[in-house]
């Protein structure tokens, strides 16, 4: 299967290179057909608990070495006495940037990404699953006949404050006249799933439309003048059109679960011979978050154009890793994860580094919507097997749930809408 990324309207035309996804294996992920992604289940799970996740801003300036203050050079200054030159190098300030390191430090004093999941069902579920006439077949749970629906009742508390409270009316009031944007994979497409089902029961029938599905697909509320579009790019830079990107008022990104599918080859559009290069999955990566990093550092003014990048939704495909001696996946798990801190093999830290260095580059332009331990927690939030298939099951297929069952995706209402409020928290 090959991926291409359009030389002719590619946003990400700074380092011009097409990808070629090469798929080692039988595994492949699409919109039509679902595959396990076997990660070795025999990793270090005690060395993953004491590594620390993405941090959602700027790197940490330590207290304990302090700098030597820096001098302003401002052209305005008029000097109102002079002293012998001290040796004194003189660096820039930016300002804006210092108010940002301060705003940095209260939202560390409260950090949302760090909590647990409550059984609250009297506040949950956001919205009826029935009650949504954009929800899909492939996060649809309940309708395709799991018996369990407590997946829909948790709520996301984190340890030191209160998630700010959904309200559809607000949300709207921010979306007004403006553009929305979820650009990567099917796991945000799922978050904007997620938020359509959440905002569309307040616009009347007749003042909302849907474009039919294609790579980009825009819904549209009349009354506020906004639309909530998606754009499939699970690569970020294979991206079949700039114009989305670049107009979009916000714009969501993510990008992860296709880098781990086997190596992949480059080829750059230099190349006049079609000679491809290959890298393993976590170095192409790499390549294509600088590439965008380099789009976002070119293109965003954080002052009118706000841009938020979700880190990995982790998978759930080995129980031995929170219940040793076990050899089933999600299938018929009913509750979160309680062991905080639990760090699973769908989760790679590595690649979470690398995608934490490339965002601390971005300073203001990108906020960070740290999903991935929150979302470790919950092994019972999947669609297992209660979702349609688009291809006829085996009975030996059918004798084994494990073997079919999807520990991918989310089931809605779920999990995803937890990403959505806290993308209106930061709204």
């Amino acid at each position: 299967m090959m991926q291409r990324w359009n030389r002719k309207r590619s946003p990400l035309h700074l380092l011009a290179l097409l990808f070629i996804v090469f798929i080692a294996s039988s595994i492949l992920y699409n919109e039509s057909s679902i595959r396990q992604i076997n990660d070795d289940p025999n990793l270090d799970l005690q060395q993953r608990q004491h590594e620390t996740s993405i941090s959602s801003s700027a790197p940490n300036f330590s207290t304990a070495h302090p700098k030597p203050t820096p001098v302003e050079l401002d052209r305005f200054t008029t000097c109102k006495s002079t002293l012998k030159y001290s040796g004194r190098r003189a660096n820039w300030v930016d300002r804006h940037r210092v108010e940002l390191d301060h705003k940095k430090e209260d939202l560390e004093e409260c950090d949302v990404f760090s909590g647990k999941w409550v059984f609250d069902n009297s506040s949950y579920p956001l919205y009826n699953e029935s009650h949504c006439p954009y929800m899909s077949d492939q996060l649809a749970c309940h309708k395709h006949r799991s018996p369990d629906f407590g997946y829909q009742y948790w709520r996301w508390q984190p340890h030191n404050r209160n998630l700010k409270r959904w309200n559809v009316t607000e949300m709207w009031e921010k979306l007004r006249g403006k553009r929305l944007m979820f650009v990567g994979d099917s796991l945000n497409r799922g978050q904007w799933i997620s938020m359509l089902c959440l905002l569309q029961s307040v616009i009347p029938t007749d003042k909302r439309s849907i474009t039919p599905n294609a790579p980009l697909t825009i819904f549209r509320a009349e009354e506020y003048n906004a639309t909530m579009e998606f754009l499939w790019a699970p690569l970020l830079v294979e991206s079949n059109s700039d114009d989305p990107w670049k107009h979009a008022d916000i714009l969501v990104f993510n990008s992860y679960l296709w880098w781990r599918q086997g190596p992949v080859k480059l080829l750059w559009s230099s190349e006049q011979n079609g000679v491809c290069e290959e890298l393993d999955g976590l170095g192409a990566m790499e390549l294509a978050m600088e590439a965008w990093a380099k789009w976002v550092a070119s293109n965003v003014d954080p002052l009118r154009k706000r841009v938020f990048f979700v880190t990995m939704s982790p998978t759930h495909l080995w129980s031995q890793e929170w219940e040793p001696g076990s050899e089933g996946n999600c299938y018929g798990e009913k509750t979160p994860i309680k062991d905080d801190g639990f760090w699973g093999s769908g989760s790679d830290l590595p690649t979470m580094r690398m995608v934490e260095n490339v965002l601390s580059r971005l300073s203001s332009k990108v906020s960070v919507i740290n999903i991935t331990q929150l979302s470790e927690y919950r092994k019972d939030g999947h669609p297992s097997i209660y979702h349609e298939f688009w291809e006829t099951l085996s009975p030996k297929q059918l004798s084994n749930p494990v073997s079919y069952s999807d520990c991918i995706h989310w089931c809605l209402p779920g999990v995803p809408d937890v990403w959505n409020e806290l993308l209106f928290h930061f709204l």
